[in-house]
């Protein structure tokens, strides 16, 4: 049996060995490149015009010298080049890269710098070359291009110069809204996961709060009457009974919006035809209870059907906690024509106690008071005068 090859390597990932220079590092380089192609320059001269002597290489010492500076001050190290360059014009020197450093001396004016620095500059350039072309066409006897051409030539590096820096301010502006974009996405994600940690323990408190007040209400009654009358006590129980399978249902139901990939079982949202519902379980626990729903015939919308429903549940939850009270008038009305548009009145006025500092400060109310801001509207809780508590709201059919 032939013996199985061996595995071919895999490609290898090239890696680049080099990293940014620093700043220093790169003027050198620069420096160094243009001392190598200028200075070859100068040195080699057409034998019918000047050759190169001291002042030649002084001047070129003095511009290579000035480009390691070049980033720290553009505008003089630009000044120094160019006169080092009408220098050799004016001297008789001949060559087409004598005019090497003052190009890179502007482009790093035109990019470490602005756009009206640099029209000025242009500006001031073109008109120093052209001067000198004249000059050195007329004094030198040599050459020279025409003045207008040689106007043109200073403008090449600045506007590559001031490409470069548009293409970098735009790059900058593009990451700084990357940045901002990402912060936003970071504060919107923040607040919708605090809006929905408030809605969760607003429905947390409603379902517990009312139920659990409820049947601990009903617990008491049944075993008061357990001994002496026994179908008051069944009854008590039944309620018992019903108020926790309901919050059991409404339980599972929040919590369900927390598990994240299942779908949460959900029951149809209380609508304000299940208020008597609500009532008939706050009667067994002992308390008289009237309603009054009249909705005219509207259509009413579901977030101010269950808001609506919601506040009277908080505050029928409040009268059994902390009012001591024997009756509670509940009352649901449409009030049409109204100067800033038809409403939902939501009341629930009880004669009890007016000394609530529990439920006031409670986040029984701040939910009441939430629930009405959600959907559009407000919401108020105070004493009446003469006696008793009163929790009001005002939810408008359209919100704004």
């Amino acid at each position: 049996m032939p013996s199985p090859s061996p595995a071919l390597p895999g490609p290898r990932r090239v890696r680049w060995p080099l990293r940014p220079l620093s700043p220093r590092t790169t003027d050198l380089a620069v420096g160094a490149v243009v001392a190598v192609l200028t200075g070859a320059d100068a040195a080699v001269n057409d034998p019918s015009h000047r050759q190169a002597d001291w002042l030649t290489w002084l001047l070129f010492g003095v511009s290579v010298a000035a480009l390691l500076v070049r980033g720290r001050w553009p505008v003089a190290v630009s000044v120094v080049t160019g006169t080092a360059c009408a220098g050799w014009a004016l001297y008789g020197h001949i060559g087409e890269l004598l005019n090497l450093p003052v190009m890179v001396a502007l482009y790093t004016l035109a990019v470490r710098g602005d756009r009206r620095r640099t029209l000025k500059a242009g500006a001031v350039a073109a008109l120093a070359s052209g001067v000198v072309s004249v000059v050195a066409g007329i004094d030198v006897a040599q050459p020279q291009g025409a003045p207008l051409l040689e106007m043109l030539w200073p403008l090449v590096p600045l506007l590559l110069g001031e490409v470069v820096r548009g293409r970098g301010e735009l790059l900058a502006e593009y990451a700084e809204r990357a940045v901002r974009a990402e912060a936003e996405r970071e504060r919107e994600g923040r607040r919708k996961v605090r809006e929905e940690r408030v809605r969760i323990a607003r429905e947390l408190h409603d379902v517990v709060a009312h139920t659990v007040s409820a049947m601990t209400v009903q617990a008491g009654l049944a075993l008061d009457a357990l001994d002496k009358r026994p179908d008051v006590a069944r009854d008590a129980m039944r309620q018992v009974r019903a108020s926790g399978k309901e919050a059991v249902r409404e339980l599972r139901a929040t919590v369900g919006v927390l598990r994240e990939g299942q779908q949460p079982e959900r029951g149809p949202a209380p609508r304000l035809e299940r208020l008597a519902d609500l009532v008939e379980r706050v009667r067994g626990a002992g308390l008289q209870v009237s309603l009054h729903v009249d909705t005219g015939g509207r259509d009413v919308p579901q977030m101010v059907e269950l808001a609506a429903y919601r506040i009277v549940q908080e505050a029928l939850t409040n009268v059994i906690k902390h009012a001591e009270a024997r009756h509670v008038a509940v009352s649901v009305v449409l009030a049409a024509g109204r100067p800033d548009g038809d409403a939902l009145i939501v009341e629930a006025t009880d004669d009890g106690t007016p000394a609530r500092a529990a439920a006031t400060d409670g986040y029984g109310l701040i939910g009441v008071r939430e629930r009405a801001t959600a959907a559009g509207g407000s919401a108020a809780a105070g004493p009446v005068p003469g006696g008793g508590w009163r929790v009001r709201a005002v939810l408008p059919l359209e919100a704004p």
